[in-house]
């Protein structure tokens, strides 16, 4: 019994002090800095308009079922990303500057108001029978988030993007419950300067990831 114990008190420690150390990798500029990175990538502002036009045509929207399947695509991504990357050979480095190329193309699909990428053709394909699909995947946990997230593990430790992402599915249902609220009282002009913002940070962050790892290469 007392082996028992024993055997049981050391696992604990152990995973006490695993969790110790997750946790103390946490850094406020690194939450703060990538929550604004990702929830500029997620875009819930910019696209209260197709959640509107999705309640126009009866589409019940949960919010806590598109928040929580969002988190959990999120952090699948998050914690198995690096470990696909390498079953491919490919360096972190060298996606993150992929990556900050492809979150280049999106801030400028932000800001100048143009369609780089189309997902039309995707959206037609899933059909509008549900609320978690398109809005959790691909709207909000999309290739776009997938990217964003892989080219940050480079320069942000894994604790600090658990928290970002935590605080970004909090804003999502925040905007998702308040979308009604948030049109008639901010305006289109309002949201539409947000959006502007935002996309400019995007842009600023993608030519840090990209010339700061092109750096790192070389």
């Amino acid at each position: 019994m007392c082996k028992k114990n024993r055997t049981f008190a050391s696992k604990f420690v152990k995973i006490m002090e695993a969790l110790r150390n997750f946790f103390g990798t946490i850094d406020i500029w690194q939450v703060l800095s990538s929550f604004v990175f990702l929830i500029a990538i997620i875009d819930p502002f910019g696209n209260i308009p197709i959640t509107i036009a999705m309640e126009k045509k009866g589409i019940k929207i949960h919010a806590d079922k598109v928040c929580i399947a969002s988190l959990i695509i999120l952090m699948s991504f998050l914690f198995l990303g690096e470990w696909i990357l390498k079953l491919f050979g490919v360096q972190i480095e060298y996606f993150a500057i992929a990556g900050g190329f492809v979150i280049f193309l999106m801030a400028l699909e932000m800001i100048l108001d143009i369609t780089i990428f189309q997902n039309d053709k995707l959206e037609g394909e899933i059909g509008s029978g549900s609320s978690i699909v398109p809005l959790a995947f691909p709207m909000y946990a999309g290739p776009g988030a997938f990217t964003a997230l892989l080219a940050i593990t480079a320069e942000y430790s894994i604790a600090s993007l658990c928290i970002s992402l935590f605080l970004c599915m909090l804003v999502l249902y925040l905007v998702l419950i308040g979308t009604n609220w948030l049109t008639k009282y901010l305006g289109t002009t309002a949201l539409y300067i947000i959006r502007k913002f935002f996309g400019i940070i995007v842009l600023a962050i993608s030519c840090k990831l990209m010339f700061g790892n092109l750096a790192a290469v070389f």
